[in-house]
């Protein structure tokens, strides 16, 4: 959540940061604001509640000349304290004006605090837990210990929150420097040319530098035109950053002259899932990118559990069909919001697999840290580099799709289902439940999706049609068996996410035991169907369930293997996906299911891209 820029340099510091909030949009936020420190110690902020487009429009308004200088900082809310209003946008300024902070996540103890300056006569202007942090350090900067002294009462500010955060301050008084700190929500450093950034991701200075430093967990930057310094909350400059280049470019944080990034990333699939497998298949072995475990290791792990949230979440139970199948290790899949509260059992012989696209989701970095608590190893499955996640796992292994601006996943998606394959196959062959052979065999079947993926695209048309015909409806259901299930809820959460329908997806083998109460003339209902030849037993009853629903007046939408002539009579649309073997079906069945609800969402006329009420990265639980 919540998109945060700083920069100190040489080029105009407004233009620097509305691009770099431009480009974070994707993050999700409900209203936006900059505040620029110009040389002769002023401070302008701007801020207002809505789009960018209402800020820039001010901006505008009031000229943008007020706003010159080059030092500034930006930031898109989204809200947790206070309404999404003009008041409790960000920037936050103290009493005097000279000092603003922007803010991510949650200052836990911020009431107390509050009272605090309350008490001493301060008063505030929002109803934010951010804005107490701004007025601190601004008294910690005019009185006491470290009066005179910007970036000492910012530490001594830092000390005393508590809470999952990350802050950015400025100072009219110093213009050339920015102070930054990170608690448990992301901050990245961008290194320059006679300029620096710091920001919640490397999408906002990627046109201006491909080089980065991760930070760590409580650590404080203070970035100056010419470099950076770290610490940590005590000033301690004893701590460990880790440069990394970043391996993107611009292009593919733009949409290459699609409408929508959405529709850019739904066809950037085959190149995601093909990135993914580069380098993972060695002399004969399945290798993964940071395993800090030996075979005999992997051999004494009994158990697995997937933790995630969201898209995530669906990948983790197609896991679970892969890992059990292939290892015999009984796999359980989680909730991440749910995991440390119900107290799971865990010890050194559990595999705790964590899959975040952004690497910052609050739930699933606290239940790594549950996990990692009770001892269990932690392999992380990422799609950004140098985020909390990996850096505290025990192992990683990165999906390579580079950056999903959508908020709603696609090819973050397919590229999770191809990691969590890739550690099955892992730990079939460490435990040597599978031969070589059969796991180069597996390895090949992964290699032919992003042809096969290629193919399923060239079907758009078709879906796009049918999509247009059901854009109206009120409800749509679907249903699926075995991976087919995963699939439906996937394509349940697309709709809701895109088109704000009520969608249920269902295991097709419970529609009797309740779901069956929902089917009334003209429901549209979309189904997963099973290849005939692989799970010939689960074809025969989805056919049953299909008779069932259109017996009761439903519309079915049906996806099958090209050539299945048997579910012909029982659908009324077709869409056929290449035929491959049942665990990597989902690959390919996912697809029509991003495109179906992303058509009907825009006949709705809404923003794919940013769905309402949504972020991409959720770092507050």
């Amino acid at each position: 959540m919540c998109g945060i820029v700083g920069y100190v340099g040489y080029r105009d510091a407004l233009d620097v940061v509305v691009d770099a909030l431009r480009r974070m949009e994707y993050r999700g936020y409900d209203s936006a604001g900059v505040a620029i420190v110009d040389g002769s110690g002023a401070l302008a902020v701007e801020r207002k509640a809505g789009r960018l487009a209402n800020l820039e429009a001010e901006l505008d308004q009031t000229g943008r000349a007020a706003y010159a200088g080059a030092t500034g900082m930006g930031h898109t809310r989204w809200a947790t304290h206070g309404a999404p209003t003009d008041r409790n946008a960000h920037p936050h300024r103290d009493v005097t004006g000279k000092v603003a902070v922007v803010h991510n996540g949650i200052i836990e103890n911020f009431a107390p605090l509050r009272k605090e300056l309350e008490d001493a006569g301060v008063e505030l202007n929002s109803d934010t837990d951010t804005e107490v942090t701004v007025h601190l350090v601004a008294r910690a900067y005019a009185e006491g210990p470290t009066a005179g002294d910007f970036v000492a009462s910012a530490l001594s500010v830092l000390r005393r929150l508590e809470g999952a955060f990350t802050l950015v301050f400025a100072h009219a008084d110093h213009p050339d420097r920015i102070v930054a700190a990170r608690r448990s929500t992301p901050l990245v450093v961008g290194v320059g040319q006679g300029e620096m950034f710091v920001a919640s991701d490397v999408t906002a200075f990627i046109e201006h530098t491909r080089e980065a430093v991760e930070l760590g967990q409580d650590q404080v930057v203070v970035i100056t035109a010419d470099g950076y310094t770290v610490t940590d909350f005590d000033g301690d400059a004893d701590v460990v950053t880790k440069p990394f280049t970043i391996d993107w470019d611009l292009a593919a944080a733009e949409k290459g002259g699609h409408e929508f990034f959405m529709l850019k990333e739904i066809e950037e699939q085959p190149a995601g899932v093909a990135d993914t497998l580069i380098g993972h298949y060695a002399d004969g072995q399945v290798v993964l990118d940071e395993q800090r475990w030996s075979d005999q290791e992997l051999r004494e792990i009994d158990k697995v559990f997937v933790v995630a949230c969201g898209s995530s979440y669906h990948a983790g139970l197609l896991a679970k069909y892969a890992i059990e199948h292939w290892t015999r290790i009984p796999v359980e899949v989680e909730l991440a919001s749910e995991f440390r509260y119900r107290d799971p059992v865990l010890d050194r012989s559990t595999l705790v697999v964590a899959i975040s696209q952004s690497g910052e989701t609050a739930d699933t970095l606290e239940a790594v840290r549950h996990a990692k608590d009770q001892k269990a190893r932690v392999l992380a499955i990422c799609n950004t580099n140098g985020a909390q996640i990996p850096r505290e796992a025990d192992a990683v292994l990165y999906t390579r799709t580079g950056p999903e601006i959508g908020v709603a996943s696609t090819k973050a998606f397919l590229a999770q289902i191809t990691a969590n394959y890739l550690v099955g196959l892992a730990l079939a062959q460490a435990r040597g439940v599978k031969y070589p052979d059969e796991v180069a065999a597996e390895f090949n079947h992964l290699e032919l999706m992003p042809k096969l993926v290629a193919k399923v695209l060239e079907s758009a048309p078709q879906v796009r049609a049918i999509a247009r015909e059901f854009a109206h409806q009120s409800t749509v259901l679907f249903l699926g068996r075995h991976v087919g299930y995963p699939v439906a809820l996937e394509g349940a959460l697309k709709l809701k996410e895109l088109a704000y329908i009520h969608a249920e997806g269902f295991a097709s083998g419970e529609l009797k035991h309740g779901p069956i109460a929902l089917i009334e003339e003209g429901v549209p209902v979309i189904v997963v169907m099973p290849s005939p030849k692989g799970r010939a037993v689960l074809h025969s009853k989805l056919l049953s369930n299909i008779r069932e629903v259109q017996a009761r007046g439903a519309r079915t939408i049906v996806i099958a293997e090209e050539g299945d002539d048997t579910v012909r009579p029982f659908a009324d649309h077709l869409i056929e996906i290449p035929a491959a073997p049942t665990l990597y079906q989902p690959l390919l069945s996912t697809v029509p299911l991003q495109i179906f609800a992303a058509e009907v969402a825009m006949q709705r006329g809404y923003d794919i891209d940013k769905p309402r009420n949504l972020a991409k990265s959720v770092t507050v639980e």
